[in-house]
Formats: structure tokens, sequence, C-alpha cells
């Protein structure tokens, strides 16, 4: 048996984040292991240049995803002169302010932002080995108690709820989404809905194995692996709105 933590990501947009291509910035279907990662290290304090902790933490992150209410997608068109003297300066999150240097500055910069608007996704997880810190409850704290604004992805997709919604003890990730409440934006008639969990659990569900690319090289800030998990429809075993 695992107790795992789980998680409502709510909100009216939100961003996964997957391959870029030039100016297009995708978003993959469901959260993966980079996104959660940034998001917990967020909520712990963490940043960017704390390389080993952020690290450390992926390999420990097991999850399992279930979506409780489809996204439609969004493509946001946005273009930029950073060149401008008044967009020269701006503000960290921690309040203190910085500068914008190199190629980053330099002229118009066109990107295509993607969206899932209006989704709602439910995560299980759990930590790999369990007494190591931090911890479940540390993680639990934290996302009740942020170090920082938490954001789904980009800072525009503030969630709409506090995402942290208890603990459960189950067979498997992909029992605990399973048994994991269900949002009430969720179409409340329907009791299988789609979800992804870890390739190696739950074989005798009804599930296709699909690569995805969701580890991030936090020592040089690249996105990178590839690595096997499950997509298919999970039937409710019980858990009010």
């Amino acid at each position: 048996m695992i107790e795992a933590l789980l998680l409502r990501l709510d909100a009216p947009l939100v961003a996964f984040g997957g391959p870029a291509v030039d100016e297009n910035r995708t978003t993959m279907a469901f959260p993966g292991r980079s996104l959660l990662t940034g998001l917990l290290g967020n909520a712990l304090g963490y940043d960017h240049r704390d390389h080993e902790a952020l690290s450390r933490l992926q390999r420990r992150l097991r999850h399992a995803v279930r979506e409780d209410h489809p996204g439609v997608p969004l493509v946001d068109y946005q273009t930029v002169d950073l060149s401008q003297p008044f967009l020269q300066g701006g503000w960290t999150t921690r309040g203190a302010p910085e500068s914008r240097g190199g190629a980053s500055a330099e002229g118009t910069h066109i990107k295509y932002a993607h969206y899932l608007a209006d989704a709602v996704f439910t995560v299980a997880l759990t930590l790999t080995p369990t007494d190591e810190a931090p911890t479940l409850d540390a993680l639990e704290a934290a996302l009740r108690s942020p170090e920082r604004p938490l954001f789904i992805g980009r800072k525009c997709c503030l969630p709409s709820s506090t995402m942290a919604l208890g603990r459960v003890t189950a067979g498997s990730l992909a029992e605990a989404l399973q048994r994991a409440p269900l949002s009430s934006r969720a179409p409340q008639d329907e009791r299988s809905f789609l979800a992804w969990w870890p390739a190696d659990e739950a074989s005798e569900l009804p599930s296709e194995l699909i690569t995805v690319t969701d580890e991030r090289d936090w020592d040089n800030q690249i996105h990178g692996g590839r690595r096997w998990m499950r997509r298919g429809k999970l039937t409710l075993q019980g858990g009010a709105p």
C-alpha cells in the first residue's frame, strides 16, 4: 500500500509544457513530472539555482493524473519589443528589482503560447523513498502555505482554489485516483475518466502504453528524458464531489 497526496489543478488557464518548436510553446495533455517538480519546489521556496534539490525531488516523484474536466485548447499570440526603455527593468517574485540583458533584451519577440482553458485535473503523487526530506507532510504543508505565489505552468495560470486535497491510502496511484473526490465541475453522470499513470502499475486496467518527455535537466535548464506511462479510462470507486 502507498500513501498518496491528492492535488486539484483547477484554473481558468493551465499550461503543462511540451516540446518547444521555434516560437511555438506547446502544452502537454496532462501535467508531467517536471511541471509538478517546479510547482512543489516553488511552494517549498526553491528557485532555479537549487539544481540538486530540484533534481532529487524530480527523481523521487511518482504521479498519476485524472482529467475531471477537459480543457479547450487556446493559443495566445504574443509580441513585445523588449528593447524599449520602460521594459528594461522588472521585479522578481521575491520583490527585488532586476534588469534585462543579452539577446533576450533586443528586438521584437513573437511567441505562440498554448494553453488549456477551463480544465480541471486531479493528481495523485507519492515520493520514493518516503522518509527523505522533503516528505509528503512537507509538500502538503507547503501547498497550503507556499513560500511564493503558485501558478500552473506559467505565471498567468493562477489556481482557482487550494491545490492540496488531502491524502489517500491505496494499492497504487491509479487506485488512488479511482478513490479521489471528483471535481464539482466534472460531468456528474460520468463514472469513467481519462487518466495517465505509471507504466509499471495497474497493467490489468484497460490502457495503452505511451511515451512522454516530461523531465527537466535542472542544471542546464532544458527539458529532456523519455519514459513510459499508461493512458486509459479509470472508473471511480467512490468519493463525493
